[in-house]
């Protein structure tokens, strides 16, 4: 079995929006929170407030732990298929945006980013991921 250890930010504004990420590395086009795997060493608090710059062009600041989320992937639902499961460990973190402006990564897992009012996420086309870190930081 692989393990992959993630970070991921709620980032909220004053207008009761919530900040995604357009993921295009999966299976389907879908919006998640920004955030990604850790490098080798990265403190998940580093993890966070590098993928958010990565992949939306803000600067963070880590607010509070909101939990951990565990899940176990079977071998053919991963992508790429891949011959073993995948545990990925999700650390979900409560942040803030401290600077910078909104831009689209390029050549990464994400394409787009953007700000959403929180009635209309569930609309989207999104990862379950979404739904698990609004729950854990009491936006929905």
């Amino acid at each position: 079995m692989d393990l992959r250890v993630a970070a991921y930010a709620v980032i909220t504004d004053d207008e009761s929006r919530v900040l995604l990420a357009r993921w295009t590395g999966g299976r389907r086009i879908a919006w998640t929170m920004p955030g990604g795997g850790l490098e080798p060493g990265e403190d998940p608090d580093d993890a966070v407030r590098r993928e958010v710059r990565e992949e939306t062009g803000y600067s963070a600041k880590v607010l509070e732990l909101l939990g951990i989320h565990s899940r176990v992937i079977p071998a053919g639902r991963r992508s790429p298929e891949s011959d073993a499961p995948l545990h990925t460990l999700r650390v979900i973190y409560r942040a803030e945006i401290t600077g910078g402006k909104l831009r689209f990564e390029k050549d990464g897992s994400t394409d787009m980013a953007g700000w959403f009012p929180v009635p209309e996420v569930a609309k989207l086309q999104r990862v379950k991921l979404v739904d698990i870190a609004l729950r854990k930081g009491g936006v929905i």
